[in-house]
């Protein structure tokens, strides 16, 4: 067995592939806050104590992620926060943008309206925006190898790019999210984030430190992403569909499920997928060890 011990736990990961590893999420409440993050995004209370006990009831019941964010470099606070709503679907993905100057604002926004079409309450964002996880309190992978790559982007892209809270993933760090397609990349170097970024803005997607869409299960991240390993294809002419069907002879304590990928030209695949187990280390840095595991295409068929 493999000894972990000590290492950063983007180190003890380094084997483990990125293809279906990014957290499922549908609904993004992202809120500005400049300064230092506890390790809990609402838990440490950093928006006030009277807000944070509704704020995240309300986030919950709507299944809605709330994210910190904060413009690289930590500039001067004008009082004035940027809100930003986001829907990410497999068809019609949307982003409004809003500014408060009190966080109990916040409470005036129905985050059910997350669950449907761009409701129209901020202004529509027409770019990709992207999420660079650098939450130091959270994980200190994500603040050390973070922050480098959100200046690099920054520097390129200053009004697309933020510094956020965890995303899920430390151990892919560094970790992020591109908004509101929910394009999730680890593993990414200058160079690998801007050319996702520089992707996303011409409708395209790239495949290097690709972990999958947010809104996809992880096993339709996975057959996505074999699929567009083996056609080019824009952003939106994919769409992963997990399919119950039990699939004759699968090993059925490997068997991960399968999913059909449709193109929007007609073309389909069925891509099945299995676990694969790795030995036990730490999810994040400065935690107990525990066994890890992946999901993998096993096999890609063309539908006919």
């Amino acid at each position: 067995m493999s000894d972990f011990t000590g290492l950063p736990c983007s180190t003890a990961a380094a084997d483990i592939p990125l293809p279906g590893s990014a957290t499922r999420v549908s609904g993004w409440l992202c809120v500005e806050q400049p300064g230092a993050w506890g390790r809990d995004v609402i838990g440490d209370a950093v928006l006030g104590e009277e807000l944070t006990a509704e704020l995240s009831a309300r986030t919950a019941a709507a299944r809605v992620r709330p994210t910190l964010i904060r413009r690289p470099g930590r500039g001067e606070f004008t009082g004035v926060r940027t809100v930003l709503l986001v829907s990410t679907r497999p068809d019609g993905s949307w982003c409004e943008r809003l500014s408060i100057t009190d966080p109990k604002q916040l409470l005036d926004i129905d985050l059910h309206l997350l669950n449907g079409p761009a409701p129209g309450i901020g202004a529509a964002v027409r770019g990709p925006l992207t999420l660079v996880c650098a939450h130091g309190k959270r994980d200190q992978c994500c603040a050390r190898l973070g922050r480098p790559i959100a200046a690099r982007l920054a520097a390129e892209y200053p009004e697309l790019v933020w510094e956020c809270s965890h995303t899920g993933g430390h151990r892919f760090a560094p970790a992020m999210v591109i908004l509101p397609s929910g394009l999730t990349y680890g593993r990414v170097d200058g160079e690998s984030a801007m050319r996702a970024v520089d992707s996303a803005l011409r409708n395209a997607v790239s495949l290097d430190g690709f972990r999958g869409r947010s809104c996809s299960s992880p096993v339709e991240q996975v057959a996505e992403i074999a699929v567009r390993q083996r056609i080019p294809a824009d952003l939106d002419q994919l769409t992963a569909t997990e399919v119950t069907d039990v699939i004759p002879g699968r090993d059925p304590a490997t068997a991960a499920g399968a999913a059909r990928v449709t193109h929007s030209d007609g073309r389909r695949w069925l891509v099945t997928a299995r676990s694969i187990g790795y030995p036990p280390r730490q999810a994040s840095c400065g935690a107990d060890p525990k066994p890890a595991k992946a999901i993998v295409a096993d096999e890609v068929r063309a539908i006919e």
